[in-house]
This record gives C-alpha cells, sequence and structure tokens, in this order.
C-alpha cells in the first residue's frame, strides 16, 4: 500500500474522530511523522493546515444541527476562540526549539494523554464551565495544538466535558476553536515555508470527508466502539513514536 493512500486512510479516521468524538485530529500528525522523512516544523505545519478546513466545516456541521446556534454554546467557542489566538503562536515557536529525537517523544505522550482524556471525561458538575476555566484550558489547548500541529477538539472535547460540558457542546464549540488554532498556526508556519502542500491535500481531503461522516456519528450513533477503537489505536502507537523519536 502506498505512502499516499495510507496517509489518506489516517486522514479520513481523523476526521471521524474529530466531528464524532473529539478526540482524532493527532492522527494526520502521527501519520505524517511515522511514514514521511518531514522534520517537526513540516510535520506540524502540514497537519495544523489541514485543520482549517475541517474547523470550518465541523463549525457549520453543528450551526446547521443548532447546537452553534445556541448563546450559551456560541460564548464557549468565542471564549475558546479568543485563547488560542494568544496560546496558538506560543506553540508553533515552541516547536522551533524541538528537535526530531523530542518532537518524537512529545508526540507520544501527547497520544497517550489523549487516550487517557477520552477514557476518563466524566464530568464532575453539569453546568456551564466558569469563564476562567475557559480560558486556561482554551490557552492550554492551543499552546499544544500548535505546537505539534494538531487541531482544538482532539484535546478541547474531553477538558470541556470533563469540567461539566455537555457533548455535543463541547464538540461544537471545539470546532470553533480549531478554525483559530489552525488558522493561525497555518500563518506561523507559512512563513517559516514549512508545509508540505501535496501532502496536506492528501491527507486533507479524506480527512474533510470524515468530519462530515464523524458529526452524523456524533448525532445518530453511540461512539462508544469508536472510543474504544481510538484509544486502542492511540495506546499502541504511544511507545513506538516514543522510541522511534
Amino acid at each position: 500500500m502506498s505512502t499516499d493512500v495510507l496517509l489518506a486512510l489516517f486522514g479520513l479516521v481523523g476526521g471521524i474522530g474529530i466531528t464524532a468524538i473529539g478526540p482524532g485530529g493527532v492522527l494526520p500528525t502521527i501519520a505524517l511523522f511515522l511514514l514521511t522523512p518531514l522534520g517537526p516544523a513540516q510535520v506540524a505545519g502540514t497537519a495544523i493546515v489541514t485543520h482549517v478546513a475541517t474547523g470550518v466545516a465541523g463549525s457549520a456541521a453543528y450551526v446547521h444541527s443548532g447546537q452553534l446556534r445556541e448563546a450559551h454554546t456560541r460564548r464557549v467557542a468565542l471564549l475558546l476562540a479568543g485563547a488560542a489566538a494568544v496560546g496558538t503562536p506560543a506553540g508553533v515557536v515552541l516547536n522551533s526549539l524541538v528537535s526530531a529525537r523530542w518532537f518524537g517523544v512529545v508526540l507520544g505522550v501527547f497520544a497517550a494523554v489523549v487516550a487517557a482524556l477520552v477514557v476518563w471525561r466524566k464530568p464532575v458538575v453539569r453546568d456551564e464551565p466558569p469563564v476562567g476555566t475557559i480560558l486556561a484550558l482554551g490557552f492550554g489547548v492551543a499552546v499544544a495544538a500548535g505546537l505539534v500541529g494538531v487541531g482544538g477538539p482532539m484535546l478541547a472535547v474531553p477538558l470541556l466535558v470533563v469540567v461539566g460540558a455537555e457533548m455535543l457542546e463541547a464538540l461544537a464549540a471545539a470546532q470553533v476553536q480549531s478554525v483559530v488554532i489552525a488558522g493561525v498556526g497555518s500563518l506561523g508556519y507559512l512563513v517559516h515555508g514549512t508545509i508540505d502542500w501535496h501532502l496536506a491535500a492528501v491527507i486533507g481531503v479524506p480527512e474533510l470527508a470524515g468530519v462530515v461522516l464523524g458529526w452524523k456519528i456524533a448525532r445518530a450513533l453511540p461512539t462508544k466502539k469508536l472510543r474504544i477503537v481510538l484509544v486502542v489505536a492511540l495506546l499502541a502507537v504511544a511507545p513506538y513514536l516514543v522510541l522511534r523519536g
């Protein structure tokens, strides 16, 4: 199987994960790191630019289904987006300081943390999280996303659920944040010339299709099995990423 086909498959599954359960955006980054000779900045830059379209598509989908028409969801989304505008550039700068060896370690740890969050995302309350909590969460997510080139939903969704947000509300708000993360991050990596546009298209087009499928799954079907598959995959690949780095 060719590298392009494998990248496309990772993109499709990643896109499904983005809108169905939140985590999923790390899969294109992992695929680029494992299957191509790109360096850390190229991996992150190429991966993050694909999330511009997926973020816009995901946001549009949740406007269509009503979640982003609700005032409290829009408020959470705007707070996350504002924090992302500040946090993402910091992540891009940090990427420039990370060697290929440590990028693999960071990515492996990141995969394990996301898997743990997917398993443990039981809310402590069931109410809208405080403004300070949302801003801190949004900033931290944006820094991490800018560093490794992922979209916001993979961290923001499980964290929002843990602090009390409804699942669909968290999914919807995180799509808006991902547009800012991807837009600001892409500009940062573009300035340094570290985006491979061919690979971005190879992985980004099926990822965009996956976003639409994931949105339908989130609204219509139980996502327990998808969560299990994602957790197993992330935990399986995490040690390899660390060792390969």
